[in-house]
């Protein structure tokens, strides 16, 4: 009895993980530009600032965020993508903005490099404490976000793929072969697609805003027919929403009847979301009209899978309000309290 229940304890880690560094807000718009002005430092601010009101800072463990590495990035960017995002750094404005053109709605400031290697530190230092079970499950509040770089281009407000490293980055450290990648930002993920798209080994599944290819980014692969090449064939999930107004239900009958059968068929050993809250009401990007309690509801069918293991990176999200209750629901949920109703 008493090894059995020893055995117990070191199976199931408990506590959920919270990483958050304020430099990365130091990463923000110099000049005027219409597209990329929502991306602003306050998302990660005030998120952290609702944490605290309601008392949950106190309640996760705190980890560390580190700055990635060069070769940790070069596991899915190549070397002429980091290096022009590491000259960056000694750049004045006007050169910043003529590099920042050459992609499609991204902007560089000098802190740039440092807080995206800082985002994808922190989403690494995240798998660590769940993998090595410092932590049951966790989430890294990160900017500039992710989902959007590919291998050689900064895009959508991401410079470094911080989900897809991950994924890559715990299938090297810790052996791992079934990894699930869950993308409920309303934008399409299309460089974690194009990342895994030939890879059986991780399952993404992204819904998103697509309107017959008229939202962005605009591309016939965010269609429902693209399901992975190759070896991949089967292992790429998209559903594309082609109106606006979605709500809880439409949420929960998508995870229920297309993601989670193919989830626990397929099994992971772990679960990373790319977490974007501009899914959630009020957003203007996504105009959608699901509640932030739908995110405590699909974290919770989540946290099934894995063993529970389970690492939340935050995307997207412009509503500051919004986000702020919608992060909040996530980490509760982590936490283990009991998952709101629902309207």
């Amino acid at each position: 009895v008493i090894m059995f229940c020893s055995a117990q304890s070191v199976a199931m880690a408990s506590g959920t993980a919270l990483i958050y560094d304020e430099e990365m807000a130091t990463h923000k718009l110099l000049w005027s530009d219409p597209i990329c002005d929502i991306e602003v430092p306050e998302r990660l601010s005030s998120s952290y600032e609702q944490l605290k009101s309601y008392h949950l800072v106190e309640r996760c463990v705190p980890v560390p965020a580190r700055e990635g590495s060069e070769e940790e990035i070069l596991l899915v960017h190549s070397l002429e993508h980091l290096e022009v995002a590491k000259s960056t750094q000694t750049m004045n404005e006007e050169e910043l903005k003529r590099v920042s053109e050459n992609y499609d709605a991204f902007f560089f400031h000098p802190s740039t490099y440092h807080c995206a290697r800082l985002a994808v530190g922190a989403t690494l230092q995240l798998v660590d404490a769940v993998m090595s079970g410092k932590v049951r499950n966790g989430m890294a509040l990160v900017r500039p976000p992710g989902h959007h770089s590919q291998r050689n281009a900064a895009n959508g407000f991401c410079l470094f793929n911080n989900v897809a490293i991950a994924a890559e980055y715990a299938k090297l450290k810790y052996g791992l072969q079934r990894i699930l990648i869950v993308d409920w930002d309303v934008h399409h993920g299309q460089g974690i697609q194009y990342i895994f798209e030939e890879d059986p080994s991780v399952l993404y599944f992204s819904w998103h805003r697509y309107e017959h290819q008229e939202f962005w980014p605009s591309l016939k692969e965010s269609d429902y027919d693209a399901v992975g090449l190759g070896k991949g064939k089967g292992f790429n999930i998209n559903l594309p929403w082609n109106k606006v107004g979605m709500r809880n239900s439409d949420y929960l009958a998508a995870f229920f009847h297309v993601l989670l059968p193919m989830a626990f068929e397929f099994d992971p050993e772990l679960v990373i979301v790319s977490s974007g809250y501009d899914s959630g009401i009020g957003d203007p990007e996504g105009q959608m009209n699901a509640t932030p309690e739908v995110f405590a509801h699909l974290t919770h069918f989540l946290m099934q899978l894995a063993n529970g293991k389970l690492c939340v990176i935050l995307e997207g999200g412009y509503h500051l309000k919004s986000l702020g209750e919608s992060v909040c629901m996530t980490i509760k949920t982590l936490l283990g309290d009991p998952v709101p109703q629902i309207t």
